[in-house]
This record gives C-alpha cells, sequence and structure tokens, in this order.
C-alpha cells in the first residue's frame, strides 16, 4: 500500500555527527546551515556551544515569532518587535542520576512582549491563535509539562 504525502507536508531534515556529547548538525533544504551542541560540564560536556536544552528553548522563541507573523498576516494585525524571556525548569535526578519519573522540564514559562495594533479580545483572540498553531509550543504542551505563557501587549510606534 502506498501512502499519499499531503502537498503541505515540508520535512525538516538535520543530520549530525559526534563525540562524547558534542555534536555538529546541518540542517538540508533550500540553505545548509550548520551549527554545534554541547553540555554542560555536569552532563559530560565541556560548554563549548548551547546546549540542546537551550536549542529547544530557542526553538520555542523562534518559533512564535514566525508563528505570529502567520497569525497576524491572517488576522488583518500588524506587528513590531518583541521580546521573550523563556525560562525551563529542568530537575536533573532522572538525566543524571537515573531516577525513574519524567526527564522532562517541570516547568516552562514564557513572557512575551509584543508591539501590535490589536487590543482587548482582538489581542487574546491572537495569542490563543499563535499557541494553538505553533508547532514548538504543541510540543512542550503535549508532552506534559507545565507550560505557563503570559503575552504582553504594546502600540506599535
Amino acid at each position: 500500500m502506498t501512502s499519499t504525502v499531503r502537498s503541505s507536508v515540508v520535512p525538516f531534515v538535520i543530520e549530525s555527527t559526534g563525540t562524547g556529547v558534542a555534536q555538529h548538525l546541518t540542517t538540508h533544504g533550500p540553505n545548509r546551515h550548520e551549527f554545534d551542541a554541547d553540555a554542560y560540564p555536569a552532563f559530560g560536556g565541556q560548554d563549548a556551544a548551547p546546549s540542546p536544552l537551550f536549542y529547544a528553548l530557542g526553538a520555542l522563541t523562534s518559533c512564535n515569532q514566525v508563528t505570529a507573523a502567520v497569525v497576524a498576516k491572517d488576522l488583518g494585525i500588524s506587528l513590531g518587535e518583541f521580546s521573550f524571556h523563556v525560562q525551563g525548569d529542568l530537575d536533573t535526578a532522572v538525566l543524571v542520576g537515573g531516577e525513574d519519573g519524567n526527564a522532562n522540564f517541570d516547568v516552562v514559562t514564557v513572557a512575551v512582549t509584543v508591539q501590535i495594533d490589536a487590543t482587548g479580545v482582538d489581542f487574546d483572540r491572537f495569542v490563543a491563535e499563535v499557541e494553538r498553531r505553533c508547532p514548538v509550543t504543541q510540543l512542550f504542551v503535549r508532552s506534559g509539562v507545565r507550560f505557563e505563557s503570559h503575552w504582553e501587549r504594546t502600540d506599535l510606534p
């Protein structure tokens, strides 16, 4: 049986090589991008590049901003500058200590300030739609982590 891939599906492909806990990663697509990942010394790394956990949190901010631009276009809303502060609290007892449980973040908190021309119900609808449509937000939310998000608006200049 053959499966049909929807035309709306975009594959995201990464290849990597590494030694110990350090990796060099390369993306595939219209443009190739290369980046490195390492870990804190407590996890066996040299801290010579961002931890995969930083990349996960950074992906959350970037994906929210991309999704916000898509949603704003759909809703006829204008956007300006974004500011994000994200914190992920990780209990390392499972990862490092081998304890039973979930190795996920205990809580991820996202604080966003965005310049936008939407107010009130329109702003609330915008935020709800961004969070619903953002693939990385949904990865965190559906993983079972306690996910907290606080959006604040400011006026466009």
